[in-house]
């Protein structure tokens, strides 16, 4: 045989048998089950759920794409993001009534004639979709009077919304500060400056709602506390709302290993120093600055201009104010001093003081807080 045709033929032969080789590795190393755990996946979904499965390009969420919806509440069928969509008219920023953590709030009618809030969150608002759901059915559980219920949510592809009861007078900001001119809540609810009785109501309100959220079987951080994530329903009670922070502690009751975050002029310092780990006392802290807000009606992440000039502030200008015992010049001047008593407000910054302590060790948990709130205030 010519010596060049022999040369080729072994060398076809051989790249002959390397083919066949990673052929047979291939059938061999595949995983049968691959198809079977995907079915598994989609007959294993949640059983108030309805759910695709799909393939994405998408490494953030699970190994499939879940279109996926699910309720809380037994009075609501099941939603869709179609008629979610069709209920905010494509997320018009016309209904936005909120800017919560991670996405935008809007007002929506569904088709059952029922008004609740949806709140549309951005693509990075959690990981995967794993994660997601165990957060979303954890806060659907979640039954107190003082704290937003979360009736249901969509996840399709990438977008993720979450839908809320919808609370009629808004957030606590508007009512602490006269927005009137600025916003459109004025065309149904004139601003008016809460009473004495009303913020004492409005403070016990969240501080039983942040109490239960800590005693959980398994707690609750909420790490975004502050008057824009507090609701006021027509009753002026107060409704912990915005629970795009929050995670769950587990184990333990003290910490949880995540991320710090929330709102500059409510964090406390041990977050803004690089605490490696958010704690339920962070929570009484960010409590304990709003219960100076809702006093002063002074804003925690603004600084102002103090008596010396200079920007202060406005834990640093209470504590001042306090070593020199000028309590009633703390108080909101549009706050009626009609029947106000000096020792009730001197107790009331006693409270929020033990709250905001900067050590955060000092700080009493949110259990005592309530019970010392009753035992104190009996507004």
């Amino acid at each position: 045989m010519d010596p060049p045709l022999q040369a080729f033929l072994a060398a076809a032969s051989s790249f002959v048998a390397v083919i066949l080789i990673f052929a047979t590795l291939y059938v061999f190393c595949r995983d049968p089950n691959k198809s079977r755990r995907i079915e598994q996946t989609r007959n294993h979904l949640p059983r108030n759920t309805r759910a695709i499965a799909s393939s994405t390009n998408n490494p953030e969420l699970s190994a499939i794409t879940i279109t996926e919806s699910a309720t809380f509440d037994q009075s609501l069928n099941q939603i869709s993001m179609k008629e979610l969509a069709e209920a905010t008219r494509d997320f018009s920023p016309e209904l936005i009534i909120g800017d919560g953590s991670f996405g935008m709030v809007y007002k929506a009618k569904l088709s059952s004639g029922i008004v609740v809030a949806v709140k549309k969150l951005s693509p990075d608002a959690f990981q995967g979709f794993r994660e997601f759901r165990a957060e979303m059915e954890t806060l659907g559980k979640i039954q107190h009077p003082n704290i937003v219920k979360m009736l249901g949510y969509c996840s399709t592809d990438c977008d993720r919304v979450l839908m809320y009861e919808f609370i009629e007078k808004g957030s606590l900001d508007q009512w602490l500060y006269d927005t009137s001119s600025t916003s459109d809540m004025s065309e149904s609810m004139p601003w008016m400056p809460l009473d004495w009785a009303t913020r004492i109501k409005i403070v016990k309100g969240v501080a039983e709602g942040l109490a239960y959220m800590h005693n959980l079987d398994t707690p609750i951080i909420h790490r975004d506390i502050k008057a824009s994530n507090i609701l006021l329903n027509a009753n002026f009670e107060a409704y912990i709302a915005d629970f795009g922070l929050a995670r769950r502690i587990q184990g333990s009751h003290l910490h949880v290993s995540t991320q710090v975050a929330g709102t500059m002029g409510y964090m406390p310092p041990e977050y803004i120093d690089g605490a490696p780990m958010a704690k339920t006392n962070g929570d009484v802290y960010s409590f304990g600055v709003l219960m100076f807000e809702i006093v002063t009606a002074r804003r925690p992440n603004f600084p102002f201009t103090g008596e010396d000039g200079r920007e202060i502030r406005l834990v640093n200008w209470i504590s001042g104010m306090v070593e020199q015992e000028r309590y009633m010049e703390m108080v909101d001047v549009n706050l009626s001093r009609d029947g106000l008593k000096e020792s009730e407000i001197v107790e009331y910054f006693r409270i929020a003081m033990m709250c905001a302590n900067e050590n955060c060790h000092a700080r009493p948990p949110m259990k005592e807080v309530v019970k010392i709130l009753d035992g104190i205030l009996t507004i």
